[in-house]
């Protein structure tokens, strides 16, 4: 299933929570004996790559409360606990696990957290 969304600018989205924004990699349509896989057989692998585009600002942690001073104010700031995830990552995920969307004609995954196996990180890759 996949969301149509209008041209907007994506770094309006917000990620909510442990979501993360990842744009798939284009994936290998050759086996290494050199047979050419159908598009339909490419997309259904359990595991894919891709680049993190943007991530949410993490696990939701309670805020500590001060039950025996009642002359504080109390606000109720959520705090949250960061992903290890960065935007420019390379993602190995499960693809079962994300929701397709379409932004200006291109395919991007909103993955859980949880869903990404591992993270290569070139800090050199963008400069």
């Amino acid at each position: 299933m996949t969301l149509d969304i209008d041209k907007k600018d994506i770094a309006k989205f917000i990620l909510v929570g442990d979501r993360v924004l990842v744009k798939p990699k284009n994936p290998n349509t050759q086996t290494k004996s050199g047979l050419y896989l159908p598009p339909a057989a490419v997309e259904k692998e359990k595991v894919q790559t891709g680049y993190v585009i943007k991530v949410g600002p993490g696990f939701p942690i309670p805020a500590m409360a001060d039950e025996d001073e009642p002359w504080k104010d109390k606000k109720e700031e959520v705090k949250y606990v960061p992903l290890q995830a960065q935007a420019g990552d390379l993602a190995i995920y499960l693809s079962q696990s994300g929701y397709e969307i379409e932004f200006n004609q291109e395919k991007y995954v909103i993955l859980p957290h949880s869903a990404i196996l591992m993270l290569v990180r070139d800090e050199g890759l963008f400069e």
